[in-house]
């Protein structure tokens, strides 16, 4: 055989090779590598998407933790002022019916008084008339009134 032929026959094949490879076998190959590029490419882009997402949740969410925390502090500052104001109107009520209670017993006292006194104008009175009966029993001597009027100090 020639070497020019084996040669000239040898291109023929690889061109004719080359041509076959070219026509069927690159395209599908070329689109299976576009398509997976493409994948690749949606992939990315959907997960860049998913981290900014992801971003403006976590932002959402310290938002909401954060007006949470303040509505929770505002209840709670709401709760203590009206746990102080219940407080407050129950000492003022209390200092009320402290005030009722003692004046009502300074009145019982004050009627407690009036009536012992009474008892004690009676039993003056009582007394001194015993004392005059006495006095005017006896014969009048200054010595024996002075006697007869401490004997009715002692017993007041």
């Amino acid at each position: 055989m020639n070497i020019n032929a084996s040669l000239f026959v040898q291109m023929v094949v690889f061109f004719l090779g080359a041509w076959i490879t070219m026509k069927y076998i690159w395209p599908p190959l070329i689109n299976a590598i576009e398509e997976r590029q493409k994948q690749i490419a949606d992939g990315l882009a959907a997960a860049n998407k998913g981290e900014r997402a992801l971003a403006v949740a976590t932002e959402q969410g310290k938002a909401i933790e954060a007006d949470a925390r303040a509505r929770a502090s505002n209840l709670v500052a709401d709760g203590e002022k009206l746990g102080q104001k219940i407080v407050e109107d129950a000492k003022a009520q209390a200092q009320i019916e402290a005030d009722r209670i003692l004046e009502a017993a300074r009145a019982e006292a004050a009627q407690e008084m009036e009536r012992v006194r009474e008892q004690l104008r009676s039993q003056v009175a009582v007394l001194a008339v015993a004392g005059a009966e006495q006095i005017l029993a006896r014969e009048v001597d200054k010595t024996v009134h002075a006697q007869l009027l401490e004997q009715l100090k002692a017993k007041l």
